[in-house]
């Protein structure tokens, strides 16, 4: 084995930020820490036992370094720090060797951290402070919960939320949703969830700082950055067809039905008068939404389909009443893996392509995308031949 290989395995492998986020994380931590040292210094006297405790640094690590991991949450540092302090001056009581005591709080503190998930690395800390702390600490007893350990985790939390929401960072970490990973480049069309990944960590049966809804968005990332690569840089306005017909929601919806027969489309995006899209209108859309007059014309699937392509005499409304107002648009300059990840998220096989004033530019099919990646594909099988 060679020894620089050996070694490197001792080095974590963590993705550099930039020095924007250095220089914001920095700065967070050291105004949390010297805010809550303010606050200790106004709400007591120095005699008392200070609210700036040394566990409180590696808290404020967690919480403007890594605000994003759930060792990090509101509920890891109030909950593990004050579980751990419980812990460790109950048995600084009971057990009358410190090395004893002290072992037993931080292993006692873990067991119920996990169990509670509260995992907080620093609150290891709190629990050993309890037991070796020294008198200051011992003569406060299950005070020390409450002060310093819960006012200070609770202060520092509080400048925590505050600096991270100025600084763009959301704070509590929000969960995504458990909508599946878009898998662009995937064959089979099979994505992951967070249930997926849920799963897996739990048969992996050890605790990975990250949520799972984050590895979520990481691994959507990568796919779409991957697919994108592959498809050699294309853009939505490279396989848009651009001369595109299109209605207005005060339009009929007999017009609407004879322009999708005319065209041969098979949805039509919906425009106001300055041909910014509010919308789209499908064919599906004609199938379940619109109103085909009363039940003795006919009924059911079959003759709804018979009559779109037969006759549009029984039809009622205007395009307002059955599009879909909350259409996902790309700009001309969207690559087509993003193209692909729109479809994907929406079920259409069609999106508006729209110019940087948000007007009307094109359409993308999926036969389009299809027929750029078969081109994209030629010309790679032509450049290794």
């Amino acid at each position: 084995m060679k020894f620089p290989a050996f070694f490197s395995r001792f080095v974590p492998r963590i993705v550099a930020v930039s020095p924007a986020e250095r220089l914001r994380a920095a700065v967070g931590a050291c105004l949390g820490i010297l805010i809550v040292g303010i606050i200790g210094q106004l709400a007591l006297p120095a005699s008392a036992a200070p609210l700036l405790i040394a566990p409180l640094g590696a808290s404020a690590v967690l919480l403007f370094a890594v605000p994003a991991s759930p060792l990090a949450q509101p509920w890891s540092i109030i909950g593990g720090n004050g579980i751990a302090a419980l812990v460790g001056v109950l048995l600084a009581m009971l057990v009358p060797d410190q090395s004893v005591a002290a072992a037993l709080a931080l292993g006692v503190s873990i067991g119920l951290l996990l169990t509670f998930k509260c995992l907080h690395p620093p609150s290891g800390a709190v629990a050993l402070t309890a037991v070796l702390g020294g008198p200051a600490i011992h003569d406060l007893g299950f005070a020390y919960v409450l002060w310093p350990v819960l006012a200070g985790s609770g202060a520092l939390l509080l400048v925590a939320l505050g600096y991270n929401k100025l600084t763009g960072k959301a704070y509590p970490h929000p969960a995504h949703g458990h909508a599946p990973v878009v898998s662009a480049g995937r064959s089979g069309g099979l994505g992951v969830t967070v249930d997926d990944l849920t799963t897996a960590i739990r048969e992996r049966d050890e605790v990975v700082p990250v949520d799972p809804d984050d590895l979520e968005e990481v691994l959507q990332r990568a796919e779409v950055l991957a697919f994108n690569r592959r498809s050699g840089g294309v853009v939505a306005a490279a396989v848009m067809s651009q001369q595109v017909a299109s209605v207005q929601p005060g339009t009929s919806l007999r017009i609407a039905l004879k322009l999708l027969r005319s065209t041969g489309v098979k949805a039509l995006p919906v425009v106001d008068a300055e041909r910014r899209v509010v919308g789209i209108v499908t064919q599906t859309d004609f199938l379940d939404k619109a109103d085909w007059g009363p039940s003795a014309t006919g009924s059911g699937l079959g003759w709804r389909l018979r009559a779109i392509g037969n006759s549009d005499r029984p039809l009622r409304g205007k395009v307002r009443d059955v599009m879909t107002g909350d259409v996902r648009c790309v700009l001309t300059s969207t690559p087509i893996a993003r193209v692909v990840q729109v479809m994907a998220e929406t079920g259409h096989h069609h999106v508006p392509v729209v110019d940087g004033a948000g007007k009307l530019a094109g359409m993308v099919t999926q036969s389009d995308v299809v027929a750029a990646l078969f081109r994209v594909n030629q010309a790679e099988l032509a450049l290794s031949a």
